[in-house]
């Protein structure tokens, strides 16, 4: 009989870091029936999630998540653990490397299939076959079976030799209901500023009736970081809030229109269609671009002519002005809280709330760590989207219980000057489906309509609505060398914004743009490098009279594609 055999040596305890610790994860429906959340590293966003989740500060480390090629230096292998709601079920794992010629199919994935039932499942990048097109550390997937399956993921990557970790540091526990958090709550309340619209909102609610809350911004407004996104949000939380406060048969409607990396410069020209839409007249429009409007051309006058636009709606909403953050500690509350003061708004600033109390200890009064607000360097977690949500809640409870304010409805907001601008606060958007009839369009060879678009999840939605889908779209992948015709209109206006597509798609390609003869932009899909829409300024004048606008494919991208999603006018 044999005897017992010796177990194999112990694995040798190799040093690792977080990049995902204890995030929620939510299967998104996807059209081939599976769900997938996605998790975005690129841009610098590895790096963060790397401070953030792993306690990093070496600068040695942070460099080399920057590149593919430094990940695979500093990496030995990437650990992964999966605990789904419904025990053990498969979950593929996927991490993809962005490519230098092809962004999102020339790079490495890195794939595995494990079980969602708690335990770490490594993968050596020893067994990875590389690809010579690898740029950058792109994205990480968690792929189901069944879409909307809710699970708690950590990604952990384990270095080679010679590289230093710290030791992980153990989070204490959130409390969003003690002193500290109270202190968090009244230091987000930058002004009340005059009340009276949003104090007869509320006395509507009480009396029974039905009221409209509407939430417009970039991604966070969208509930990029919630899982799942819809019920989840800031914006969905806030208005639940509202009605258990403030209705007692909860006769609140709700609208949601985020649109992920998009400012106000595209939110003026979506007010209408995304928050209006269907004769919608909300009582409460909350404005959210604290973190999108840094590339806004016109450095804050598009964000007052959208709260001018909203201000002077023939019923007199309520507009509050929500000022979110970045892990960074960053926003534009400098450049548009003097907007707020001007027309006297209240103002609801996430940044005053949470980051002082970053770099506290518990004992000195810390309530939330950069870890549990932040799902990734832009987007709250669940938590983080509570604490925004808590923050408007608190400014509901201090306008409820205090005075009325002035009556400003018969004031008309259109005469009263600007700050900093109102170029567009009279805009208006058209596309294929809904013209302007003071537009003459020749599409030339832009006949093609686009449905790769980005999607957002709308109102209640867990699923996408594609945006701009009455498009005009240049394709010319069967292109044979014929003569490419150009966009051509002739239109009627003092302001124009073209809206086109972004892409990181390689058959993506450039377009000259020209007005009265004149090269004025060329618009290049791939600068951002992700699927979503862009809108550019191309004239601003005094007084209106007739323009030729030419869209053409720029020389040697005829083969390549283009998408006009629309454009903003104003008369």
């Amino acid at each position: 009989m044999g005897g017992v055999k010796a177990p194999k040596d112990p694995e040798k305890k190799q040093q690792g870091f977080y990049i995902i610790h204890n995030k929620e994860v939510f299967g998104t429906r996807q059209p081939d029936g599976r769900g997938i959340h996605y998790i975005y590293e690129d841009n610098g966003r590895l790096i963060n999630s790397a401070v953030l989740s792993g306690n990093i500060q070496d600068e040695r480390i942070l460099e080399c998540l920057k590149t593919a090629e430094g990940f695979r230096s500093l990496v030995h292998s990437i650990g992964v653990c999966i605990e789904t709601k419904e025990y053990g079920i498969p979950v593929e794992f996927v991490f993809q490397m962005y490519g230098k010629k092809d962004i999102y199919g020339g790079g490495t994935v890195i794939s595995k299939k494990i079980l969602g039932d708690g335990m770490e499942y490594k993968i050596p990048l020893s067994e990875v076959a590389w690809s010579e097109d690898d740029k950058e550390p792109g994205q990480i997937q968690f792929c189901f079976e069944k879409p909307e399956t809710m699970a708690k993921a950590s990604v952990r990557l384990y270095v080679n030799e010679g590289f230093q970790v710290p030791e992980e540091e153990m989070e204490e526990p959130i409390n969003l209901d003690g002193e500290d958090a109270r202190k968090m709550l009244e230091r987000s309340l930058m002004s009340i500023g005059n009340p009276f619209r949003l104090k007869k909102v509320i006395e509507k609610a009480r009396k029974g009736e039905e009221v409209t809350l509407a939430y417009i911004g970039g991604s966070i407004t969208q509930g990029a970081g919630a899982v799942p996104i819809n019920t989840e949000c800031y914006a969905w939380k806030s208005c639940c809030a509202f009605a258990k406060r403030f209705s007692k048969e909860n006769r609140v409607n709700f609208i949601k229109a985020g649109v992920g990396g998009t400012p106000s410069e595209l939110g003026m020209l979506r007010f209408e269609r995304d928050v209006l839409r269907q004769g919608e007249q909300p009582d409460l429009v909350v404005i959210e671009f604290a973190v999108n409007d840094e590339g806004d051309e016109t450095k804050g006058i598009c964000y007052e002519s959208l709260v001018r636009k909203v201000l002077g709606l023939p019923w007199s909403p309520a507009v509050v002005l929500l000022f979110s953050v970045f892990a960074n500690d960053w926003n534009l509350q400098e450049r548009l809280s003097p907007i707020g003061e001007h027309y006297q708004l209240p103002m609801v600033s996430v940044l005053d709330a949470v980051s002082p109390q970053f770099g506290l200890k518990p004992e000195e009064g810390r309530v939330i760590t950069k870890n549990q607000y932040f799902y990734d360097m832009f987007h709250p977690t669940n938590e983080g989207h509570t604490v925004m949500a808590q923050c408007l809640d608190y400014l509901f409870e201090v306008v409820a219980h205090g005075e009325s304010g002035q009556d400003d409805s018969r004031k008309n907001i259109f005469d009263i000057p600007p700050i900093l601008g109102k170029t567009f606060e009279h805009i208006r958007f058209f596309d294929r489906k809904d013209l302007y009839d003071g537009a003459e369009i020749m599409e030339g060879s832009f006949h093609d309509t686009d449905v790769d678009l980005q999607a957002v999840e709308m109102d209640m939605d867990t699923e996408g609505t594609l945006e701009f889908p009455y498009n005009w779209q240049y394709n010319g992948e069967n292109w044979s060398g014929k003569e490419v015709k150009p966009f051509r209109m002739k239109i009627f206006c003092k302001n124009l914004v073209l809206v086109f597509k972004d892409s990181g798609a390689v058959c993506a390609g450039k377009a000259k743009v020209l007005v009265d003869g004149e090269h004025v932009y060329t618009a290049d899909p791939l600068v951002n490098g992700w699927t979503h829409c862009n809108a550019k300024i191309l004239f601003e004048e005094q007084e209106s009279r007739e323009h030729i606008v030419e869209i053409q494919m720029e020389q040697g991208e005829e083969s390549k594609k283009f998408t006009i999603l629309g454009f903003g006018y104003v008369i």
